[in-house]
């Protein structure tokens, strides 16, 4: 059980870690957010990461096969989701800009909302199930229910700790820029690094 949970804790942060578009979406919009709403979008995304540590202890080796044909077209769908939500960003920050809203006044994402949205990005990356299969074919796999239960509990906790600490991380940031012009740049610069890393998802 203990080499399962470490090969769980050590998977859920090997896929976290490394901070991507949606993670890079995740500080923007619990800068701009309460804490609540980040935090719902932190979970969103490590429910996807449980998920895909689940299908892969399931599925194992069965699994290369089916995605290798359509990881191309999710990466196509994947990365012109990150560019509509990066113009949904920047969009969204010019318009509070020009309309000078107060940050109190802005709209809030309820947490649920954020959750599920945060959720769908994340399952929309093939590269995460591939990566957890690849982990089960190396050496990490599970010998019984048990094992497969602590590893998917270990990946998600993981995941979840990261993500949170993102979270509070853009929640900290949005109180230390609270005036309307750094509001401004925040929110396009979260926008141009969402843009950059979505098309490197289709030109590698």
């Amino acid at each position: 059980m203990t080499g399962a949970a470490v090969a769980g804790l050590l998977a859920g942060y090997g896929i976290a870690i490394p901070v991507g578009a949606v993670g890079a979406h995740l500080v923007a919009v619990a800068a701009r957010s309460p804490w609540r709403t980040g935090a719902g979008a932190a979970l969103g995304i490590a429910a996807a990461d449980g998920a895909y540590a689940l299908v892969a202890v399931v599925g194992g080796a069965a699994l290369v096969p089916l995605l290798a044909p359509v990881a191309t077209p999710l990466r196509w769908v994947s990365a012109l989701v990150l560019l509509a939500l990066a113009a949904a960003s920047a969009r969204t920050a010019l318009h509070a800009h020009r309309a000078g809203t107060p940050a109190e006044d802005r709209p809030v994402t309820a947490p649920h909302r954020a959750f599920w949205t945060f959720l769908g990005i994340t399952v929309l990356n093939p590269m995460t199930v591939l990566y957890f299969t690849a982990l089960v074919l190396g050496g990490h796999a599970t010998t019984g229910p048990a094992e497969a239960a602590v590893f998917v509990a270990a990946a998600f906790a993981a995941s979840a700790s990261w993500q949170l600490l993102l979270a509070a991380a853009g929640t900290l940031l949005g109180r230390a820029l609270a005036g309307a012009r750094a509001r401004l740049l925040t929110g396009l610069a979260s926008s141009a690094l969402i843009t950059v890393l979505a098309v490197g998802l289709v030109v590698r």
